[in-house]
């Protein structure tokens, strides 16, 4: 009988933690929409059908080549070493 009785109670208190609504479901994803909409500067840009607006095509296709070229050369003042400049250690 008292093992019935712990048992029942034991079983209780474990239910007693789940629910199907617990506390922090109320504002579940609320914080990350705020934070969406706080990031979004136009937020009717995505129906823009023309959003390359300020940019000519062969200003935009030079621009792409520079891009695409960096990769293939990098600029070799950046990729200098630095030795001379950190001093000689005395």
């Amino acid at each position: 009988m008292i093992t019935r009785i712990t048992a029942s109670i034991v079983a209780l208190l474990l239910l007693q933690g789940c629910s199907t609504a617990p506390r922090f479901e109320k504002g579940f994803g609320t914080s990350v929409r705020a934070n969406l909409a706080a990031q979004t500067i136009d937020p009717r840009g995505a129906a823009n059908a023309n959003p390359a607006i300020g940019i000519d095509g062969p200003a935009a296709r030079a621009a792409h080549q520079r891009y695409q070229q960096s990769f293939v050369q990098p600029d070799s003042a950046a990729s200098a070493p630095l030795l001379n400049t950190l001093g000689s250690g005395k």
